[in-house]
């Protein structure tokens, strides 16, 4: 410790030879204008904390059996002003002694409006100031973390005590650190911080509105989302922050005040979702809301260098994700525009989206695509993801270009769903990687059905990755409990089957979304590449995934899309590659026997409020209008199949599903039955008379006469009774 300077040494020492409490209390008067003063190096201050001992330090802090010849207050004072300088050194600052002294400095700061403190209160600043820095480095973070100092200082903040912005910092970086792990299973502390924090901003109207923009917006997407929206009942923070950003839209301003509230806005949208644009029931807030990010993003992409526009990254990126929500809440036709409003956002949004694909395709031919910044990464990821969102919506403008971009755009989407599928692998460190193929999925669906889109699309194996995508987000939404180690399984045999916890029950229902848009783009490729569809690898492997997967799919109702949806995949690629199927194949028997349970149970009489009426059932109400298409189809594509594996006819004979269709329309009223429903039971029926020959027997049997005279079945008629 050569470097140590000669007046810290000697202090050192001095501290080293005392006898008593007393004397080492007296050498820290000489500590504390040492420790602040110019010689003081990173040496002496360790040469000084090893002479005081933290023990010392500790009791100075915490004890009540000190000399009475001070209050207790100045000897903590004297402990803390030291403490505060030792912790400016890293060394110190994650020294094992100062972090197990976290609590007792948590204490402090939380006790700030006792008595004891109002008259020094010095104290309180020291212990704030000894906390920040040692949230400065990772093991004080980790430590803060754990002795659960964010939910403390969030009370502490929504309590208004004294220094009250000190802990809201603190909070901020922590939780800028952590993320969703920085709060709790309960929200209490988390719903109390945002609304104090939100009353503020809507009350003030300094400057410091738009510092608590900023800072909103870092605690709120850090929240656990599913638990916060669940335990919104009686809280008023959501209305405090639309009227606070509502005031702002109206106000005229500049960039600084515009861009905190963007962030904000943005971040509430993402949390929330975009009914909270519509707390008063009106327009006018998302109507200016999207007329503001479209402005700020056609300024900020307009003919400027890329490194000019790569700058304004974070800015942009909030608009983007007010413009995603708002094209999706659009595509929904629940808004009510007048015709001149319908006008002035399409223009809006069009000279947006045509900035975005200039910049996307400057991007495409420059250096900067190869670029390993995250922040370039994730900024370019940004931009194909929104370009994505609008093309789901806007299916006609812009195609050539559009063609032209498709094989980079494919190209990051691809990067960002192995990315995901990487990260769900391994230990899921940071950050969740955002899959933009599933943003792009409801855009691939219409170019799928586009000859050059389609082109594009097989040219770089794009169907591959689909099927790959479809594997994970089937995994997702396929949740099975975590398997338990062999040696456990015996102690917790009686355990009570596991739950979904609300983030993975999230999980699941973005995968079931994204296992239907999978389900139509391939379905489209089927259809209209048949000889793709027939030899292709990627097919044939598609049809055994389904076969295998489908029947073991949990029969729930909030599966019952994706059961349809991958039933009649199924058909369409069986029809396809029938001459391949393997007679009586145990995987094909037991996907058919689970798509006849998807058609069948369709339609019945037995929920009807009149016994002579066909009805859609009950369980398949609620989801009519995504599952009557596929029931139609799926219809349609058996009865294609039936004549190429014909020995599929068996399964609806042997299960008494052709018997039932005769026995439940035997029922049903004259000249009720929808045409479209009577043509595609007549059909089925016709075509299973057709390829096997026991089925015509079973169908008399059950009175097939009559429900071909009620329902004038002209057609299965003839064939089962002649002319």
């Amino acid at each position: 410790m050569t470097d140590v300077p000669e007046p810290v040494r000697k202090c050192a020492n001095l501290l080293k030879g005392t006898k008593s409490d007393t004397e080492k209390f007296a050498v820290l008067f000489m500590v504390t204008k040492l420790v602040k003063g110019r010689d003081a190096n990173a040496e002496g201050k360790k040469l000084l904390f090893e002479a005081i001992g933290f023990p010392f330090l500790r009791k100075l802090l915490v004890s009540k059996d000190l000399p009475s010849d001070c209050p207790p207050l100045v000897y903590k004072s004297v402990a803390l002003s030291i403490l505060t300088c030792f912790c400016q050194e890293e060394e110190l600052a994650t020294h094992k002694d100062i972090i197990d002294a976290i609590p007792t400095l948590l204490e402090i700061v939380e006790q700030a409006d006792d008595e004891d403190y109002e008259d020094n209160l010095i104290v309180v600043s020291e212990a704030y100031s000894c906390l920040k820095s040692i949230a400065s480095h990772a093991p004080g973070q980790q430590a803060l973390l754990a002795t659960g100092a964010i939910p403390k200082m969030s009370q502490i903040y929504s309590a208004q005590s004294f220094q009250t912005d000190e802990a809201l910092h603190l909070i901020v970086l922590l939780v800028n650190k952590f993320g969703v792990l920085s709060w709790p299973e309960d929200p209490t502390a988390f719903h109390a911080l945002i609304q104090r924090i939100a009353l503020d901003m809507e009350t003030d109207h300094t400057d410091r509105k738009y510092e608590l923009c900023r800072i909103l917006a870092d605690i709120l997407i850090t929240c656990r989302k599913e638990v916060v929206n669940n335990s919104l009942d009686g809280q008023i923070w959501p209305e405090s922050l639309f009227k606070g950003c509502g005031d702002i839209l109206k106000a005229k301003i500049g960039p600084k005040q515009r861009d905190p509230a963007l962030h904000l806005i943005a971040t509430t949208l993402q949390v929330l979702g975009i009914q909270w644009a519509f707390m008063d029931e009106q327009k006018q807030f998302f109507l200016s809301l999207l007329q503001l990010a479209a402005i700020e993003v056609r300024m900020q992409m307009d003919e400027k260098k890329l490194e000019t526009t790569f700058k304004q990254a974070e800015l942009l990126t909030c608009c983007f994700v007010i413009l995603e929500q708002c094209i999706e809440y659009m595509a929904t036709d629940q808004l009510d525009l007048e015709p001149k409003e319908k006008q002035t956002t399409y223009t809006a949004l069009k000279g947006a989206f045509n900035q975005v694909m200039a910049v996307l395709t400057r991007v495409s031919n420059d250096k900067i695509r190869e670029s390993v910044n995250p922040r370039d990464k994730n900024f370019i990821i940004a931009i194909v993801r929104i370009l994505s969102a609008w093309l789901a919506q806007e299916t006609t403008a812009m195609r050539p270009a559009i063609y032209k971009l498709l094989p980079f755009m494919l190209k990051v989407a691809n990067e960002s769903f192995h990315d995901l599928k990487t990260w769900r692998a391994g230990n899921r460190e940071g950050e969740e990687p955002i899959d933009v193929l599933r943003i792009m999925m409801p855009a691939l669906c219409h170019f799928a059905v586009e000859d050059e889109a389609r082109r594009v699309l097989f040219t770089h194996k794009q169907d591959e990755v689909l099927l790959e995508s479809l594997e994970l987000y089937f995994s997702i939404a396929h949740w099975k409990r975590p398997p338990i180690p062999r040696a456990e399984r015996l102690a917790r045999m009686n355990e009570p089957d596991p739950v979904p916890t609300l983030e993975q029950k999230a999980e699941m229902k973005v995968a079931r979304s994204a296992i239907v848009s999978l389900c139509n783009i391939l379905m489209n490729f089927t259809v209209l590449e048949p000889k793709r569809a027939e030899d292709g690898a990627t097919f044939v492997n598609l049809l055994k995934y389904v076969v295998e997967n489908l029947p073991e799919l949990k029969d729930t109702p909030d599966n019952l899309v994706i059961h349809g949806n991958l039933a009649v995949l199924g058909l369409l690629l069986l029809k396809q590659q029938s001459k391949k199927v393997k007679q009586n194949d145990f995987s094909i028997c037991r996907y058919i026997q689970a798509t006849i349970r998807f058609l069948w149970d369709a339609y019945n009489i037995d929920e009807s409020n009149d016994p002579t009426a066909l009805v859609v059932s009950i369980a398949y109400k609620g989801n009519w209008s995504d599952l009557s298409e596929l029931w139609f189809l799926g219809m349609q594509t058996m009865c294609g199949v039936l004549p190429l594996v014909p020995w599929l006819s068996e399964f609806a004979l042997e299960s008494g599903w052709a018997e039932g269709i005769v026995k439940t329309l035997k029922k049903v009223k004259i000249g009720t039955l929808p045409a479209n429903v009577k043509s595609a039971y007549e059909d089925f029926l016709s075509q299973l008379v057709d390829v096997n020959g026991d089925v015509q027997e079973v169908l008399k049997k059950a009175d097939a006469l009559r429900v071909c005279r009620n329902h004038r079945m002209m057609d299965l008629g003839k064939k089962l009774f002649g002319d």
